[in-house]
């Protein structure tokens, strides 16, 4: 059976640049992520498919958020595989907070294989009103110089 593969190319010249093949148990991919701002948070959503939630760690250190998780194989005791595609191993990602979010709120889920991060906006970086004092309102009126 042929198969047209349009990454084979890539494939190949990452294979030659880092002596090994991507996306296999000793090299595995970035974790896919969203990030975007809602109302007075942000939120970051990572796929983590398959990862034990165990696994998963969410740090904050010094205006750097830290998100790591692990998958693990099966066993390969007794296994004849016939395809290899899933990648294990460590994943990790880093992101440089600024300083207008509250990263002693942070919080985080897993759930169905998506981790959830909210990252709070500090009260003090939100938009507010000011009101001006001291200033006298008159009202002027149009007149007639006749």
């Amino acid at each position: 059976m042929l198969r047209f593969d349009p990454f084979h190319d890539i494939d190949t010249v990452a294979r030659q640049l880092l002596g090994e093949t991507a996306g296999t148990a000793r090299a595995p991919r970035f974790m896919p992520m969203d990030l975007f701002k809602a109302g007075d948070h942000y939120v970051l959503n990572a796929d983590l498919p398959g990862v034990d939630p165990g696994s998963v760690d969410v740090s904050v250190d010094n205006g750097t958020l830290t998100l790591r998780a692990q998958r693990s194989l099966p066993s390969d005791e007794g296994v004849q595989w016939i395809a290899s595609e899933r990648f294990a191993g460590s994943f990790m990602r880093q992101l440089s907070l600024g300083d207008n979010v509250d990263a002693d709120k942070i919080s985080a889920t897993y759930n169905n294989g998506v981790l959830s991060v909210t990252i709070p906006i500090a009260e003090k970086a939100q938009p507010r009103r000011i009101e001006i004092s001291g200033a006298q309102q008159r009202t002027i009126e149009a007149g007639s110089s006749s």
